[in-house]
């Protein structure tokens, strides 16, 4: 039986190909920093399938792509960190250290011929002890890692989407404006007239405000539905509670 060659060039083209087709299927997610923390907003629907998640006490994970392939990573993270705060300290868990694992993780599975590549994109941030120590690192399907200083978005439209959230950024700027600027983003991708309910996003946040050392917690729909109609003069951060 005669065997067909590729080229390893062609072999990495098309693996990429197959990758990236699979995560612009998927809804998008927009990782924002703000003057507290860092917001997580993705348009998703359903209220027990999660694409934004907490790896540890001060790190966020956030994904589009394939579901069962992203929860695998989000599951071996949370192993890694716990592992590590066991085995040394709890300050030892780093977003940089959990990137790098992941990097290493994805770029393995994508250059092995034996299994097709991960389809699915991963944000982990991590808020530091004052704004300008907050981390926010973006992995793609084949092990690169790009270290976002200010938004990362993932998923679909991520052009349209980067292009609206570039425009609306300010340093500084409070959580109900951010969490406004990201659904903006968000249905930039849908074209116009286009409006995002609350029924439609997942939202969550890591928050430096939080007295308790686990920072991140997520938004409940009723609480979304007030930043989402406040005034920057109204928003209040400290006003949500955990879900």
């Amino acid at each position: 039986m005669s065997m067909m060659y590729v080229a390893p060039e062609q072999q990495m083209k098309d693996r990429a190909d197959f990758a990236r087709k699979g995560i612009a299927r998927g809804r998008s997610v927009v990782v924002v920093r703000h003057d507290e923390g860092i917001c997580f907003v993705a348009e998703n629907r359903s209220q027990s399938l999660h694409k934004i998640s907490e790896i540890y006490d001060r790190i966020g994970f956030a994904a589009v792509g394939r579901y069962n392939e992203f929860e695998n990573l989000r599951i071996a993270g949370i192993r890694h960190a716990d592992l590590r705060g066991y085995s040394y300290d709890r300050q030892d868990v780093t977003g940089r250290g959990l990137a790098n694992a992941y990097a290493q993780l994805l770029g393995t599975i994508f250059s092995a011929g034996g299994e097709k590549p991960y389809e699915v994109e991963i944000v982990v941030a991590e808020l530091g002890a004052e704004p300008e120590q907050d981390e926010i690192y973006r992995l793609t399907y084949d092990g690169s890692v790009v270290d976002e200083s200010r938004f990362a978005v993932m998923g679909g439209q991520t052009e349209a989407i980067s292009r609206t959230i570039s425009d609306g950024f300010a340093e500084g700027m409070g959580l109900a404006d951010a969490v406004r600027l990201a659904v903006r983003g968000l249905e930039s991708a849908h074209g116009e007239d286009t409006t995002l309910g609350v029924e439609s996003l997942e939202v969550a946040v890591l928050d430096r405000s939080r007295p308790q050392p686990r920072k991140f917690r997520r938004i409940p729909r009723a609480q979304l539905s007030e930043l989402l109609a406040a005034t920057p003069e109204t928003a209040d951060p400290s006003e949500q509670t955990d879900s």
